[in-house]
């Protein structure tokens, strides 16, 4: 059993005003049977977090693309994308480089 997880979460670029225009959120993931992996994390930002446009946000079952995601402060395709599993304090950063002109 997973023991529950405290990350901190930071939505930038634009990609807040999703999320009510908040951009930090300490958040604490409750036990499960299983790891808790990136993969599941969207799902329940999606259920838990997100307030509107999901489709600006996800794309399937990864982010959109133009979205930077940061673990850690490293690259998230450097630390195995959906598959890294979170660890107790980790910090995941979205970045949205998608901007109108």
């Amino acid at each position: 059993m997973a023991s529950p997880l405290a990350i901190h979460l930071e939505f930038g670029g634009g990609a807040e005003l999703l999320f009510n225009g908040v951009k930090e959120h300490q958040v604490t993931l409750p036990s499960q049977p299983e790891p808790w992996d990136m993969k599941q994390l969207l799902v329940w930002i999606q259920r838990n977090l997100l307030k509107e446009r999901p489709e600006l946000f996800v794309q399937g079952d990864s982010v959109r693309p133009g979205i930077l995601v940061l673990i850690n402060n490293a690259d998230w395709e450097l630390m195995g994308e959906l598959d890294y599993q979170l660890q107790d304090q980790d910090s995941i950063v979205f970045i949205s480089t998608l901007h109108g002109g």
